[in-house]
């Protein structure tokens, strides 16, 4: 696994569109490279805003979006087209925008699908369908995804894993996330064995609130007090912020900007 490596922006905005070029160079690498690609995308303020400067960024369409698989790391457990699926706002921000393969597009079952209200049994069906989406040399049971993105709450969750919660110790691919401490309470989530199975693993953060979570899960918290000090890519673990975010980095880590 990696050590991890920051790279700080000054505001939001430039984060935002900074992580956007970062994702059209590295998704065209990767697809030059092995013909196709797979991006976990997250949820969340900037996520969506990474999603909306792709959309936007002048070079996106060297991107073979149809040579693209497009996974979720975790996902409110709504109806179909709800407003706050992760799903539903990414679609809105960009992939009803650019030309993509339907079948490449993986959603996390929502709570109107075949398994109904039942989030369990939501889960082991996305966590079959990640496991037929394997290739012989990935690791384990769900694809070796060549970039996952995360955001962080103030509280150090990732995905759906918040403090202290059962998620925290599952070691399944895929979870159920019930009574969750933010609404809606039911959720889906990839577990950390899943997480860390990314080639890469992307960490965003912005703004002052998210400074004292970062400052822990860089400066060695557990990872079920922290839960985004449990993530790292198996080559490359990226912690994307702000000026604000970066405000309490462990002295190692604090460069000027």
């Amino acid at each position: 696994m990696s050590a991890p490596s920051v790279v700080v922006h000054h505001d939001p905005a430039l984060l935002a569109r900074a992580v956007a070029a970062r994702l059209v160079t590295r998704l065209v690498d990767v697809q030059s490279a092995c013909g196709s690609a797979s991006l976990v995308l997250t949820g969340g303020g900037i996520g969506t805003a990474v999603l909306e400067e792709l959309r936007e960024n002048p070079a996106r369409d060297a991107v073979d979006w149809r040579r693209l698989d497009v996974w979720w790391g975790d996902e409110r457990f709504l109806p179909t087209d709800h407003p706050e699926r992760n799903e539903t706002q990414a679609r809105a921000a960009l992939l009803d925008v650019v030309p993509t393969s339907p079948e490449r597009i993986h959603p996390m079952p929502a709570s109107d699908g075949p398994d109904g209200n039942n989030p369990e049994a939501a889960a082991e069906r996305h966590a079959a369908e990640l496991t037929a989406a394997t290739r012989p040399e990935d690791h384990g049971e769900v694809p070796t995804f060549d970039i996952l993105l995360l955001g962080v709450g103030p509280d150090g969750h990732v995905a759906s894993i918040f403090p202290e919660a059962p998620a925290a110790y599952d070691e399944r691919p895929v979870v159920a996330v019930r009574r969750a401490p933010k609404p809606p309470r039911t959720r889906i989530s990839l577990s950390f064995n899943s997480i860390n199975s990314a080639a890469e693993v992307w960490v965003l953060a912005a703004g002052a609130e998210k400074a004292p979570i970062v400052g822990l899960a860089l400066g060695g918290a557990g990872r079920v007090q922290v839960p985004a000090a449990g993530v790292q890519g198996r080559r490359r673990t990226l912690w994307l912020l702000d000026r604000a975010a970066a405000a309490q980095l462990p002295a190692p880590l604090r460069t000027p900007w």
